[in-house]
C-alpha cells in the first residue's frame, strides 16, 4: 500500500518539473488551478492534500484533452455519489485502490470508466519493514541523474533537480448534498510489490495464507503519462494495461522521526545508517545542516523559490542511471557522510 508520500517542492518550481511536450511538440508547462491551496510537505498522509496532474478538459469542455492541469485535491477518494453531508463519515478506507479491483469496486469504477484518471505528484513515497525491534521505515523513489544539481543560469526556466514520482490515481468531484463547493479527492492505484522492494513489504503469513504486499502504480516516462491522463485519446481499456510493478526504482532506510505524521522536515527522508542509531544525530555539523536545510525549505522567509536548485523537467529528459541516486538526495538536502541507496539483494 502507499500510507505516506513526500512533496516538498514549491508550487512554481512543481510547474516546471512537470514541463512537457504538447500534441505539437512544444515545450509546455502545465497551468497552476487553485495554486495558493497547495502546500509542500516532507510528510503526507491521507485526508491531507497533494499535488495532482489532470486533462484540462475534465474542467473545460472545448479543451485539447493532452492539456494538463495542476491542482491540489485531498488524499483519501469522495464517490460522487456519497450522499452523507460530511465525507469523514465514509465507512471505508479510499486513499489505495487495488488494480485487481478497480474496475469492479462502486467506489472506483465510475470514476475510472469516465476516464477521471490523474498522476499524483511526489518526491517518494514510504514504507515500515516489519523487524524484531519494531518497524523500520524506508524512502522510496526514482533513481536521480548525475546533473541534477546544475546551477540555475540566468534566463533557464528549465526545472533542474529531483525526479518527481508519478503515481497512477483515480479523483473523482463530489458535490455536497446541501450545496457548497466541489470537493475534488484522489486514491492512488496499488499493483504487487516489485521483487527489489517485495522485502519491505513483506507481510506475515495468516491462517496459512500468504499476502503480497503492495506499492504504488508507478508511470515511468512521459509517453506512460501522456495515455494515463489523455482519457479521451485513450481509452479506460487500453490505459489500464499501463498498471504494472516498475523495478526502476531505488530506496534507503530513514530516521523513525518520520512515523509521526506531524513531522514535517527534511529529516523524515534523509539516509540513515542502519545499525547506528535511528534518530538524527545532534553533532555540531549536523545541527548546522539541519539549520541550512530548514532555511532553504520552500515557502520559508529565509529563501525565495528562485534560489534553490533546479533541473530538467523529468518528463522530457532520458532516463539517468540508478547509482549516485542517494548521493543526489544527500546533495539536495545539503547533507554529507550518508550511506548510498541500497537495492536489496537475495
Amino acid at each position: 500500500m502507499c500510507g505516506r508520500t513526500a512533496c516538498s517542492l514549491g508550487a512554481d518550481n512543481l510547474r516546471r518539473a512537470c514541463a512537457y511536450r504538447d500534441r505539437r511538440g512544444r515545450r509546455r508547462q502545465p497551468e497552476w488551478i487553485r495554486a495558493e491551496r497547495y502546500r509542500p510537505s516532507y510528510n503526507k498522509g491521507p485526508q491531507s492534500s497533494g499535488p495532482v496532474l489532470l486533462s484540462r478538459r475534465h474542467l473545460q469542455q472545448d479543451a485539447d484533452s493532452s492539456e494538463r492541469v495542476l491542482m491540489d485535491m485531498r488524499w483519501g477518494l469522495v464517490p460522487s455519489w456519497f450522499k452523507k453531508d460530511d465525507p469523514s463519515k465514509m465507512q471505508f478506507n479510499t486513499s489505495n485502490c487495488r488494480s485487481d479491483t478497480m474496475l469492479k469496486k462502486s467506489s472506483y469504477k465510475g470514476a475510472l470508466l469516465k476516464g477521471k484518471r490523474c498522476v499524483v505528484l511526489a518526491d517518494g513515497f514510504y514504507e515500515w519493514q516489519q523487524c524484531s525491534g519494531g518497524k523500520q521505515p524506508y524512502f522510496i523513489y526514482f533513481p536521480q541523474s548525475k546533473d541534477a544539481m546544475v546551477r540555475r543560469k540566468e534566463g533557464d526556466e528549465e526545472w533542474r533537480g529531483w525526479r518527481l514520482l508519478t503515481m497512477a490515481g483515480i479523483f473523482d468531484c463530489w458535490e455536497p448534498p446541501s450545496g457548497g463547493e466541489t470537493l475534488y479527492t484522489y486514491t492512488i492505484i496499488t499493483v504487487d510489490a516489485s521483487k527489489d522492494v517485495s522485502f519491505i513489504h513483506h507481510r506475515q503469513v495468516r491462517a496459512g495464507k500468504g499476502a503480497a504486499g503492495r506499492m504504488p502504480a508507478i508511470l515511468d516516462g512521459d509517453e506512460a503519462i501522456r495515455k494515463w491522463l489523455d482519457f479521451a485519446e485513450v481509452p479506460t481499456q487500453e490505459a489500464v494495461k499501463l498498471i504494472q510493478p516498475t523495478e526502476n526504482i531505488v530506496f534507503h532506510p530513514v530516521s523513525t522521526f518520520v512515523n509521526s505524521v506531524r513531522n514535517n522536515a527534511p529529516e523524515c527522508l534523509a539516509p540513515i545508517e542502519l545499525g547506528a542509531k535511528k534518530e538524527v544525530k545532534a553533532t555540531p555539523s549536523s545541527k548546522v545542516m539541519l539549520g541550512w536545510l530548514k532555511n532553504s525549505q520552500e515557502g520559508s522567509p529565509q529563501k525565495k523559490e528562485n534560489d534553490l536548485p533546479r533541473w530538467t523537467s523529468q518528463f522530457i529528459h532520458s532516463p539517468s542511471p540508478k547509482k549516485s541516486s542517494a548521493d543526489i538526495l544527500q546533495q539536495w538536502l545539503g547533507k554529507e557522510g550518508e550511506p548510498a541507496a541500497k537495492k536489496h539483494k537475495a
